[in-house]
């Protein structure tokens, strides 16, 4: 055949055509057979043809032409089919074993060959490939199996093996020189078989384009000489790998590749669906294994042809230029003649015409760049994902240096370092074309993570550890922050961009809205402190296009800003499970680069576009530098959206997978409160050294985890199993970090030996812990401490238990209802332990809505459209179910003084239950509900898309409900009042949420949870959910959480101490860096009295970070310190302390850890003790205003600084930042949540 689509039969909606490929007959002793000289007669017969009047239908010519390009019909004639003349033809001899396939016989008395031998292989729990009982395996050159072989192919000799469970990418020199045969293979979950193929390519191809084709269901890449070359991926669309682009006489003809196949396709494996658990029965073929000779001027043709069916079709019969480009095809398929290649450059010559006609200066400009979205982890493992980025990144590669004018984006430094681990050579490449401004990093952080879940200091180590890597390996840092693909975006983003380097933002993930269309595709996004960055959504709604006319129309007709800017974003390439470009997609684009006449839509268009005026377009591949700096230079009428961005889709996300949700907000506190000792333990200690390379390693493996489809739990349960060991790998090694910067901290201290109780957050506690006496039992102790400091643990001598002079006491009423009483506020628990009553006790005020209750949990039916981790549909609320099923009556657990509880179980369903410990602490403004979820002895939380949450109707009224967001809050509606209200029925929040009125209100906290929402007066958490795609075990087993409800009138002030000698031992006070006598017992000394205020005013977000940041107990190895010490505090309560850090520059240089090996699971490597510089004495401390107003404050500080700067986020100096050092004082201004950051450079230490 004159040519035939790549991998056959196309996949039904696939787009564009295949590359033609064709084989080159060959007869014995002879070259390629010479044309037929075209008869001048025959010639000016076609051009008299050509020239008669198109008394064409519209229908039928438009038919004609997809015909003449068609797979499938009249494939023996038309220009995908047709054969090159006639006469016998030879295949080339199969290896011994196969059946011949007619040698020698004219092509057509060739006998049917058997079908081609499949390879099969299967996924975990029994994959295995299925060989030949032969040593050497070999494919014979035919199509997909039940065809006979093509005439001309080669069939190639293939050595199979399989790669061990470990076993990564072979460097050069050491791939084995034998490859045994597998005939049943261990059961390994995601692994790889290597095939050595060994392949000669005729001498009477010389002068020819020489390709290896190559189909199968698995990805793979192909080797040559040690190194990655090409891609393989049936779907998309990588089927060749060229050997060479014109065969030279005295080229070698010989010679050997390794093709490594993947047990999984594109998208994953799943069973059935996309997103399906992974099938551990389904089968993978290798059905092609060949070599053929590629004609690019038949590739040509068939790109012109599509390119013009595709304006015919697009523009509709209304349209001048559709019938201009419909005739232009038609006169194509009149001067091709498939079987004379002489006939090709004049039908080129045609197209070239008219996709020659310039347009005017007002033309519409589509940048088109080259893209590859790779999930981190999604419907395949960690390690998988390595091996995507290298079959992706080569092909770009081969791409980039067949086509000098081809851009290919690239973001997510965490891939590029992997590939730079484990791909070396194929790194130094991608090098060498950044410098050549071919390959562009993007987007500046670590991993595409989500933009909702993640805590504002997460997001701002994305940007960190991305912009710096960016930096070091490819020379500068990115300008615009790549999006396309998460779930939402925070409103404290624009700030976070800013401040790091960033200006302009791209999405393109809005476009999934479910109820309302987003109003723009070019506009400034100002962010909750006033930020402001340049954004843009491709109007084509992708970030996978395929090159096609219709989404270039599309792209045009689809912009919201028409007359605002005439520029925007084309990203083609497949994507999600990699795959990118393609030489069809590159070439279609350039076709469009200046197309004068395309309409944006028109009234017969498809896909009901609504008509348009005609205006005119082109295509340029460019770049996303040219792309802002155009739309920058149209900026002066853009419209500003002010907030957060909000998808109406997968808001599931904020709860699914909960020990995940979990898992990540208690790394987020470890990190949090490792560098927050280890800081001070190198402020104080000449000899301490800080793990900065420790921490790194630890950070990005949980940044790691904040990928969009990790944290989200919209992943397989392979990689949450990852997720959950890369948590335990924090915690472990985060604990060993935190105990050796307390020894450090409190070295050379005098005092007794004992523990030592550390305060990581910037204000004072007042609170009840649980300390150990000997024996193994716990006594409960009111303890003070320090901002940002620590204090001696009572003796446990001291820990007997002494009624407080306002107790918590405990009532059990004779109907079963139980009452807790700290004077502060006074709970009532009904029998089932729902919640009848929360008074605030000075004013009397109840909380609880009249004839409702509170802690009401509530069962809900969860069957989304299709996206089941992922969404939970509107329509779920109307199958609200009370969890009524008492397991037990409600009993007191701890009788009363300093704490006061009551416990009960509580049947779920006939699987699931629960038991909860209601709480209550001396001095304490909110009541903690502590909650484990369990079941028998097998099972615990086991439900089939169910939803679980808890509800608290409030005696507030408000239109609006306040959430946490990461550094500030923000509000949203609680009514329905319009579409854009009622679709955010479910909505994200972070440590807690709050319905106030005037003078009173109700906050709701929690320790692990997300997903939330405020409808009316009732505020609902969301705890669990239970779908079954992509992984049918989310959210199965045991879960343990907290969460709090605080009433508030305002703020509580301390209104008497208890007597001057205090009963219980303590310490306090705010003196930073001097002994801090013991003072007076106050009740929660932060949180008491109430004064008319609103809810910052009370003290709810301090309630929050407390509930989050508990005081931590550490043993003082040696002697403790005797006195209490604070190393920062500041002045005003509406300004937090976030983060203290040692600078980065103190850090090790140079040092980029990898995955590890992509067979193995990504751990962190610690070494025994991270290296430090001798210069690192810098800290950084950042700081956030939160209340949402302008402050001037105090920040005190007992360390040892001898300069304060500010900087910005990614820790670089403000030249014009100097902050003078007053009285151990730096004075600090605010803007209502802006975010700061500053440089303490310490004194050196004493010798």
């Amino acid at each position: 055949p004159r040519g035939f689509s790549a991998a056959g039969v196309p996949r039904k909606g696939a787009r564009g055509w295949k590359a033609p490929w064709t084989p080159e007959p060959l007869v014995p002793g002879r070259g390629p057979r010479r044309q037929r000289p075209w008869p001048s007669g025959e010639r000016s017969g076609r051009a008299a043809m050509a020239a008669a009047p198109a008394l064409k239908h519209w229908r039928t010519t438009l038919e004609r032409v997809e015909k003449f390009v068609s797979p499938l019909y009249f494939t023996d004639c038309n220009l995908r089919g047709s054969p090159l003349g006639g006469g016998s033809r030879e295949s080339a001899s199969p290896p011994a074993g196969w059946p011949r396939g007619g040698k020698g016989a004219a092509s057509s008395a060739r006998p049917p060959a058997p079908p081609a031998q499949a390879l099969r292989g299967q996924l975990p729990g029994g994959r295995a490939f299925q060989l030949p009982d032969s040593r050497e395996a070999s494919l014979p050159g035919g199509g997909p199996a039940g065809l006979p072989p093509r005439a001309g192919r080669r069939q190639l000799r293939t050595h199979v093996g399989n790669a061990q469970r470990g076993a990564g990418p072979r460097a050069k020199g050491e791939f084995p020189s034998g490859l045994a045969p597998l005939l049943q293979g261990p059961h390994l979950q995601w692994w790889t078989c290597w095939f050595r193929v060994e392949l000669t390519i005729p001498e009477a191809w010389v002068g020819q384009e020489v390709h290896l084709r190559w189909e199968s269901d698995g990805e793979g890449l192909v080797w040559r000489d040690g190194e990655p070359v090409q891609g393989l991926t049936k779907e998309g669309e990588k089927t060749s790998y060229i050997l060479t682009d014109r065969l030279g006489e005295g080229d070698p003809r010989s010679l050997t590749l390794y093709v490594e196949v993947a047990c999984n396709g594109l998208l994953g494996a799943g069973k059935g669906t996309m997103i399906a658990a992974p099938d551990p029965e389904k089968m993978f073929q290798v059905s092609r294994a060949e070599l053929a000779v590629f004609h690019r001027d038949v590739h040509k043709l068939l790109v012109d042809l599509e390119l013009l069916l595709g304006v015919a079709k697009g523009l509709g019969e209304d349209n001048q230029r559709s019938f201009q480009a419909l005739y232009t095809a038609n006169q194509i398929v009149n001067m091709c003649d498939p079987a004379q290649p002489e006939t090709f450059p004049v039908a080129q010559a045609l197209a070239s015409k008219f996709f020659g006609q310039c347009g005017g200066e007002s033309q519409h400009t589509i940048h088109a760049m080259g893209h590859c979205h790779i999930d981190t982890a999604w419907l395949w493992p960690f390690k998988e994902t390595v091996r995507k980025c290298a079959r992706s990144w080569v092909t770009a590669v081969q791409l980039m240096e067949q086509n000098p004018e081809f851009i290919f984006v690239c973001s997510q430094a965490q891939q590029l370092e992997w590939v730079k681990s484990l791909y070396p050579g194929l790194h130094a490449r991608l090098q060498e074309f950044a410098c050549r401004g071919q390959f562009v990093p993007v987007g500046g952080t670590w991993v595409e993570m989500d933009g909702n879940l993640p805590s504002g200091e997460a997001m701002v180590r994305q940007f960190l550890q991305g912009q710096n890597f960016f930096r070091q390996e490819f020379g500068k840092m990115c300008s615009e922050f790549w999006l396309p693909d998460t779930f939402g975006y925070s409103a404290q983003l624009p700030q976070i961009m800013r401040s790091c380097g960033i200006r302009h933002f791209l999405t393109q993930k809005l476009s999934w809205n479910l109820v309302n269309s987003f109003p723009h595709h070019t506009f400034f996004w100002e962010g909750l402190d006033g930020s402001r960055v340049l954004a843009h959504f491709p109007p084509g709604d992708s970030y996978g296009m395929q090159g096609s006319v219709e989404e270039v129309l599309k792209t045009v007709a689809k912009n919201r800003d028409k007359g605002r800017t005439n520029h925007s974003a084309f990203l083609f390439g497949f994507g999600d499970g990699g795959g990118g470009p393609t030489q069809s997609m590159v070439d279609r684009l350039k076709r469009l680069r200046n197309t004068d006449g395309l309409p944006r839509v028109s009234r017969t268009a498809p896909q009901g576009w609504e008509t348009q005026a005609v205006v005119s377009l082109r295509v340029q591949l460019s770049s996303p530098g040219r792309l802002f700096s155009a739309l920058e230079s149209d900026s002066g009428q853009l419209c500003t959206w002010v907030g957060e961005l909000f998808l109406e889709l997968h808001n599931g996300t904020y709860t699914t997978h909960a020990q995940i949700k979990k898992g990540n907000r208690e790394c987020e506190r470890i990190l949090h409160d490792v560098e927050l000792l280890s800081s001070l333990a190198l402020a104080r200690s000449a000899h301490f050294l800080y793990p900065a390379a420790q921490l790194q390693d630890l950070w990005r493996l949980l940044l790691l985890n904040q990928f969009h489809d990790v944290v989200t739990g919209s992943c397989i349960q392979l990689v949450a199993e990852e997720a959950m060991c890369h948590y335990e790998d924090i915690r472990s090694h985060g604990n060993t970090l935190l105990s050796a910067a307390a020894t450090a901290l409190c070295a050379g201290e005098p005092g007794p030996e004992g523990l030592l109780i550390v305060n990581t957050l910037p204000w004072k506690r007042t609170e009840v812990l649980a300390l150990p006496r000997p024996g193994g039992a716990h006594s409960l102790a009111l303890v003070t401490v320090p901002s940002i400091g620590y204090a001696p643990a009572p003796a446990p001598t001291s820990l007997q238990p002494v009624l407080p002079q306002q107790p918590v006491f405990v009532v059990q009423e004779t109907d079963g209802s139980v009452t807790l009483d700290n004077g502060i506020i006074r709970v009532r628990l009904d029998p089932t332990g729902c919640l009848t009553s929360l008074v605030l006790v000075a004013s009397g005020r109840e909380a609880i809505a009249e004839g409702a209750v509170g802690n009401q949990f509530v069962l809900f039916d969860d069957v989304p459209l299709y996206w089941d981790a992922w969404d939970v549909m509107d329509y779920h609320l109307e199958t609200r179910k009370p969890v009524l099923g008492q397991a037990g009556t409600l009993a007191v657990g701890t009788e009363g003084g300093m704490r006061g509880s009551a416990w009960f179980l509580l049947q779920i369903s006939a699987n699931s239950r629960l038991s909860q410990e209601v709480v209550l602490d001396v001095g304490c403004p909110y009541v903690r509900f502590h909650t484990e979820v369990a079941g028998g002895r097998v099972v615990h939380w086991h439900e089939a898309h169910k939803f679980l949450k808890v509800e608290f109707p409030a005696r507030v009224r408000s239109p609006q409900a306040t959430y946490e967001v990461q550094f500030g809050h923000l509000q949203r509606p609680t009514h329905y009042n319009t579409s854009w209200d009622w679709a955010r029925f479910e909505v994200w929040a972070h440590r807690w949420m709050d319905l106030s009125e005037h003078g009173f209100g109700l906050a709701l906290l929690n320790d692990s949870k997300y997903g939330a929402s405020v409808r009316g007066s009732v505020l609902s958490l969301s705890l669990l959910r239970a779908p079954k795609a992509p992984d049918a075990t989310a959210d199965m087993g045991r879960h343990e959480f907290t969460y709090a409800l605080m009433p508030h009138e305002g703020e509580y002030r301390v209104p008497t101490p208890l007597p001057s000698e205090p009963r219980f031992p303590t310490v306090s006070g705010e003196n930073c860096g001097s002994p801090l006598p013991p003072t007076p017992i106050f009740h929660n000394a932060s949180l008491c009295g109430p004064r008319p205020g609103s809810f910052q005013d009370a003290g709810v977000i301090r309630a929050a970070y407390s509930l989050n940041f508990p005081l931590l107990v550490l043993p003082a190895p040696g002697p403790a310190p005797a006195a209490a010490w604070s190393a920062f505090s500041v002045s005003s309560p509406a300004v937090v302390l976030e983060t203290v850090k040692q600078a980065r520059g103190g850090a090790r240089r140079g040092r980029d850890p990898g995955l590890g090996p992509p067979a193995a699971p990504p751990t962190a490597r610690l070494p025994p003790q991270a290296e430090t510089s001798p210069q690192g004495r810098t800290l950084v401390l950042r700081l956030y205003e939160a209340h949402g107003g302008h402050v001037d404050c105090w920040l005190h500080t007992s360390l040892p600084v001898q300069e304060a700067v500010l900087c910005d986020l990614l820790e670089r100096r403000d030249p014009a930042g100097h902050l003078p050092l007053q009285d151990a004082r730096l004075k600090l201004t605010f803007s209502p949540f802006q975010v700061r950051s500053l440089l303490l450079v310490l004194q050196p230490p004493p010798d």
